[in-house]
């Protein structure tokens, strides 16, 4: 029996054209009609949320392979039938090197300084730095546990990571639960959103959140959009009082007239942090081994099992 793969880029045919492997070339965002039947859809997250339901119109799906970790946008389209995966282990790194690039750039006011350079203006700036900083790190996860790793050469004075559940890892670091943000905020000079949008994070930084944070603070959100409430966000990005730098947001994709483009002290990038050909690579090897073992027979892996 002939295995039918929807796959949206012509690396993943080559890679898939196998004896009893039929790959079939099928972008959720680019193609201008639906899918063709098949059994397998491996998929990027679409740009366009309205495409999401493309997914349910699949006939004969069985199985879908994300090519990313977040996996919120599929579940309301994923028929009961079908099992779903990700690429847990092939974003990770390329998302935590992006999340360190906007909090160096923030910090060590580069956006300034390329405005400086376009005058051709030499004037020095002092700035701020992760060297002694207070970090508050929400998400304990594989992005998280990435960022943290990548934190240590800096020499904050301190991190402090926060997850869904409080927990102790195997290296004897603290993980503090989610209700013990409040009390935490004050403390951070940077705070890094590397969270998955769940009924519980929905609009986490919100108001109440940003008020509690102390001035000049850095908020970096590498997670998802609507975790922050952009509306919150707005007027204390254009009073100053607070930094920003956002590779998500809500919405997304962000409107050309938007007022998030034109805030005051905020560094935005277009959902890129894993835009890399590192992860490319990583992210179709790993597509291409899921799909072989389906063909073969074994189970899969990276199994999502929360489909609530």
């Amino acid at each position: 029996m002939t295995l039918r793969v929807l796959v949206p880029w012509q690396q993943l045919v080559d890679g898939l054209k196998l004896p009893g492997i039929e790959p079939i070339l099928w972008h959720i965002n680019d193609d201008p009609n639906d899918a063709p039947e098949a059994d397998v859809l491996v998929t990027e997250r679409p740009v366009n949320p309205a495409l999401r339901a493309r997914v349910a119109r699949v006939k004969g799906l069985k199985h879908v392979h994300l090519l990313s970790i977040g996996y919120e946008w599929v579940l309301e389209h994923l028929p009961q039938q079908a099992t779903l995966t990700n690429s847990r282990g092939a974003v990770e790194d390329a998302t935590a090197e992006h999340c360190l690039a906007l909090v160096l750039a923030s910090l060590r006011e580069l956006p300034k300084a390329l405005e400086q350079q376009r005058e051709r203006r030499w004037e020095r700036t002092w700035t701020s730095s992760l060297h002694g900083a207070t970090v508050l790190l929400l998400g304990a996860g594989g992005v998280g546990s990435a960022i943290s790793e990548r934190l240590s050469p800096f020499k904050p004075a301190k991190v402090i990571t926060v997850a869904s559940t409080p927990r102790t890892l195997p290296n004897g670091k603290v993980v503090h639960g989610i209700d013990e943000v409040e009390a935490l905020l004050p403390q951070a000079d940077v705070v890094i959103v590397a969270l998955p949008h769940t009924t519980q994070t929905e609009k986490l930084v919100n108001a109440d959140f940003l008020a509690r944070l102390r001035d000049g603070a850095l908020l970096v959100n590498i997670g998802r959009g609507p975790i922050v409430d952009t509306d919150a966000l707005l007027p204390e990005l254009n009073s100053g009082r607070i930094r920003a730098a956002l590779d998500v947001t809500d919405p997304e994709p962000l409107p050309a007239d938007h007022a998030l483009w034109t805030a005051q002290n905020c560094i935005i990038t277009p959902h890129m942090a894993g835009d890399t050909g590192e992860f490319l690579k990583l992210v179709s090897e790993l597509a291409i081994e899921q799909v072989r073992g389906i063909h073969a027979g074994k189970k899969p892996f990276n199994v999502v099992t929360d489909r609530n």
